[in-house]
């Protein structure tokens, strides 16, 4: 179970069909194949495979903070995309649960990556949501219904921090997979600590949730060795003692961004603890994937 939002970052997917048959892909670098079985970039090779297309498109993927490694669910989120760019340009129009399907279907069991399915879910709908993940590999989805004012009193009290590093979460993943059994009971009390943070965002009680964050980093570092390091410990500690309540390390862990918890008037504070980190700017965003411009001939 996890309680999980959008935010205000975006992936773009352009697709623009051509005259030949050839396949063009730009992305960090710029890839021009005749099938589909030649292109490297998996994720947009994986996602014409699965909506039949094989030729005459050329494909360009833009996105607001880098794609890999960040802990804000990059490349969940291009998948999501391309799989509903690709999908719109066959001519099918798909819901957030397909797509949110779909992409986890892709991601998990065709490329074997070691990730959950929460990244694709809130990249699909948006909003915010509370997820429960059934042992029937159903997805029950349950959006967090409240006030306005209360979604800018909890977004007034959030900062990302970038750790200025990126990390491959697989062998993180990896190793907290293995270590599942053993884990169980902080597990558990993770998944307890959803239910409470969705209670207090329904009764308004919005200072709570930093204490749990609090206390789910505590618990969140136990369960693999690549989490967090000295730097990451040392940038937590700053904020914390300048005021911050709670936070996490987004994503596996091991780098990326610093998600903390801190009351507007300690803002101030925390950021000059951790001058010299970039701070990215957000807001909690109510929509999740769409199609914004579309052009058949």
């Amino acid at each position: 179970m996890v309680l999980s939002t959008a935010i205000d970052k975006y992936v773009f997917v352009i697709i623009k069909e051509r005259f030949d048959a050839s396949i063009y892909v730009n992305y960090s670098r710029k890839e021009i194949v005749d099938t589909v079985d030649e292109l490297k970039h998996d994720l947009v090779r994986e996602a014409m495979r699965l909506n039949g297309i094989t030729g005459g498109v050329e494909i360009t993927t833009l996105a607001d903070i880098p794609s890999e490694g960040t802990g804000l669910g990059s490349s969940s989120s291009i998948l999501v995309c391309l799989l509903h760019a690709l999908s719109t340009h066959a001519g099918e129009i798909k819901t957030s649960e397909q797509l949110a399907r779909e992409a986890c279907e892709t991601e998990v069991n065709r490329l074997g990556r070691p990730i959950g399915k929460q990244d694709q879910y809130i990249a699909a709908y948006g909003g915010l949501r509370r997820f429960t993940f059934l042992p029937d590999e159903s997805v029950r989805n349950e959006p967090v219904d409240i006030a306005s004012p209360l979604k800018h009193e909890l977004n007034e009290h959030l900062l990302l921090i970038y750790t200025n590093r990126t990390r491959d979460a697989s062998s993180i993943l990896g190793e907290q997979k293995a270590n599942t059994e053993r884990n169980l009971d902080y597990l558990r009390s993770l998944r307890q600590m959803v239910d409470e943070a969705y209670d207090c965002l329904i009764k308004g009680e919005v200072e709570m949730i930093g204490n749990l964050l609090h206390q789910s980093w505590l618990i969140k570092r136990q369960l693999s060795s690549g989490i967090t390091n000295d730097e990451i410990d040392q940038m937590y500690e700053a904020a914390y003692h300048a005021g911050a309540t709670g936070g996490k390390i987004t994503g596996a862990g091991g780098g990326g961004f610093l998600l903390l918890f801190c009351p507007p008037s300690r803002r101030s504070q925390v950021r000059q603890a951790l001058r010299g980190l970039r701070e990215m700017p957000f807001n909690l965003e109510r929509d999740g994937s769409k199609v914004i411009f579309n052009v058949r001939r």
